[in-house]
């Protein structure tokens, strides 16, 4: 009923102008503006590459061919443009286009959320997109700029399946890949890494669907072990349910180090809610902490958290420009921290 909701109010609004359609939808003002207006961007996974921030998003276009369903058919991206900015706040450059789908030679359609990472003299660029099967894989393409243009392997990443990749690199130099997302990210047509085209979604009482990862190689293009579930679990040490949807694993994972701890962030998709949950290890398990940020106008939100200058950000999306669900714009609000570890819950709107 939500989604109904939403989609009802965004129709009657969308001849609104941009102040009025954030103000009137929320009752409320946006806390942060769209770091850039004249393409439509989401899911921004944002890193600092010799001290200047890099934002590797989305493309939303208006792929009005493609019939909307709960699987993200009409989500058709087909390229890459890298966004940079010397700091928070200040001018934000669009350096082209990085990647385009008709240069991956093993891609069939929708170029997913990418993520990237720098080593040894060279950028890194992962990325989902659907093959000739129209079955999701992960794939990986380099370069010696953190704009680009970037070069994909020929191939897919042995091993790698869904949506979502997320790199992190730890303090020791080892490099763990996440990925993973229910629905439309297929993850739930994988049983112990094996693909079922029938695989279902789960019923209400069942566990819920978990995120995956894998240690990478040190060339950086293929993984160094098999994949593995990561465990998420309640304050009660217990495995969440399908019907805990405000709490599982949906999509986007993300994963962060702060003060020795390792944090583990995600999109509870169907219920809106960016959450995290704390561990010690870059495998987990993760204990659930709360919500990281609280729904935005739109569905489902992808974010990523960076540190630069001393304070911490959060990046992610809403869909304050278009009004539309498929057409998202990236924007980015300070995070801090209690005293305890624990991260201060964000509302996107005042």
């Amino acid at each position: 009923m939500k989604r109904i909701r939403i989609s009802l109010a965004l129709a009657a609004l969308s001849c609104l102008s941009l102040s009025t359609f954030a103000q009137t939808e929320t009752g409320k003002t946006p806390i942060s503006q769209p770091l850039v207006s004249h393409i439509y961007t989401a899911d921004p996974s944002a890193h600092v590459f010799n001290g200047k921030i890099y934002i590797y998003p989305s493309h939303d276009i208006d792929a009005k061919d493609v019939k909307e369903d709960d699987d993200g058919g009409h989500f058709a991206m087909r390229d890459y443009h890298i966004l940079s900015m010397d700091k928070i706040g200040g001018p934000v450059k669009d350096n082209g286009v990085a990647l385009d789908i008709k240069d991956i030679p093993w891609a069939g359609r929708q170029l997913w959320a990418p993520d990237a990472a720098y080593k040894n003299g060279t950028y890194y660029l992962y990325f989902p997109v659907k093959d000739k099967q129209d079955v999701f894989h992960l794939g990986v393409a380099t370069s010696k700029s953190p704009v680009g243009p970037f070069k994909a392997e020929p191939q897919p990443m042995k091993g790698t399946y869904s949506i979502d990749p997320c790199v992190f690199q730890d303090t020791d130099g080892k490099s763990y890949l996440y990925f993973g997302g229910i629905w439309g990210g297929q993850l739930q047509r994988w049983d112990n890494n094996q693909y079922d085209a029938k695989g279902a979604l789960k019923k209400p009482e069942e566990v819920a669907y978990l995120p995956r990862v894998a240690r990478l190689a040190a060339d950086m293009k293929e993984l160094a072990e098999p994949v593995k579930a990561v465990q998420l679990l309640d304050e009660n040490g217990k495995p969440f349910l399908e019907k805990d949807n405000d709490k599982r694993f949906f999509e986007a994972a993300w994963l962060h180090k702060y003060k020795g701890k390792y944090y583990f962030s995600y999109s509870t998709g169907d219920t809106h809610n960016l959450c995290y949950a704390m561990g010690d290890s870059p495998y987990g398990p993760f204990t659930y902490k709360g919500v990281l940020l609280k729904p935005v106008l739109g569905w489902t939100n992808h974010h990523s958290i960076i540190e630069k200058d001393g304070k911490w950000y959060l990046f992610y999306h809403d869909i304050q420009l278009s009004g539309k669900t498929h057409l998202r714009n990236v924007k980015v609000t300070e995070m801090t921290y209690n005293p305890d570890g624990t991260i201060k819950t964000i509302d996107a709107y005042k």
